[in-house]
């Protein structure tokens, strides 16, 4: 029944991840002090059958696990979306599924939900490698310039949020990361906890040139998405209007030297680009109008708010 749960720990299980039972043990260690019942889901995405049968193993020996094996491999988003549908908690806990921050700190995470929806773990003080402090410092502050944010540390994975906070943000793709701060277009109120980094995730991480692409436009779409998702002519309209302009202003260039100095036109590269600018421009500024009809058509059904209280008078 939902009311014999409290909270609901879900553990994605992907490519990363260190020894289950020892990680379990901690966990659960950790999450006694608060006094709540809890139930660990972890899903597995992709075949990692050492895990399933280490899970299986625990379950046989009365632990409360359930196993949520997807069909192949997803990413975390939709891992912990697999997770959130099968929690019967009101209260929710995500987990890494590997070291990143003292189990015995996690009763702090817990307890800022009395306050706020969504509470993520700052790993602080950071005892890791320079080159990751110096990797995590370009990434929020490039994400916090655009999206208006001040968050320090969205990679990590640990974070307690309501029930009501998964009912209406949705997240896809690679944007678990940016869980928050979508929440915070619907008011959601957030805070950063400062836990203790465990000393087993202090190992220097590299990544090959694909993944700081893929973080780089991840960061543009999410801050499309918070900025311009119910405005994209404010986008479009914008970068179509300065483009169009460039090319406006040097046809007009080009056009007064033909018809004032008498220089030919002919074999100029520049009036190839100019064209392709106006062009370009007016591409842009109509797909921020159709943009725009679309979200005229279909905002009765968007929702981009939370009811925080309904307070009825006598």
């Amino acid at each position: 029944m939902p009311g014999e749960i409290d909270i609901s720990v879900i553990i994605p299980v992907s490519e990363r991840f260190d020894a289950v039972r020892e990680l379990y043990g901690d966990y659960r260690k950790g999450l006694a002090p608060t006094g709540l019942r809890f139930e660990f889901i972890y899903v597995i995405d992709g075949e990692y059958p050492d895990v399933v049968e280490a899970l299986k193993a625990l379950q046989r020996e009365g632990e409360p696990i359930t196993i949520v094996k997807l069909a192949k491999w997803f990413g975390e988003a939709t891992a912990l979306t697999a997770g959130f549908s099968q929690a019967r908690g009101e209260k929710l806990l995500t987990l890494p599924a590997y070291y990143q921050v003292e189990a015995d700190d996690l009763p702090r995470l817990v307890e800022a939900l009395d306050r706020y929806d969504i509470a993520i773990a700052r790993r602080w003080p950071r005892i890791d490698a320079g080159i990751n402090q110096f990797q995590s410092r370009v990434f929020h502050g490039l994400l916090n310039f655009l999206a208006g944010s001040a968050f320090h540390d969205l990679g990590c994975g640990a974070r307690a949020l309501r029930r009501a906070v998964v009912d209406e943000v949705q997240i896809y793709g690679d944007q678990h990361r940016f869980l928050p701060l979508l929440a915070s277009r619907y008011g959601f109120r957030i805070i950063e906890v400062e836990l203790r980094q465990s000393p087993k995730d202090a190992h220097r991480r590299v990544y090959r040139a694909g993944v700081y692409l893929r973080r780089i436009l991840d960061i543009l779409t999410v801050f499309f998405l918070v900025k311009f998702t119910k405005k994209p002519l404010r986008f479009f309209g914008l970068v179509g209007s300065a483009t169009f302009g460039v090319g406006a202003l040097i046809i007009t260039v080009l056009v007064v030297e033909r018809l004032f100095f008498g220089v030919s036109l002919a074999e100029r590269p520049a009036l190839l680009l100019s064209s392709l600018l106006v062009v370009l421009g007016a591409q842009l500024f109509a797909l921020g109008l159709i943009g725009e009809l679309i979200i005229f058509t279909h905002a009765r059904q968007i929702k981009e708010y939370t009811i925080a209280e309904i307070i009825n008078g006598p």
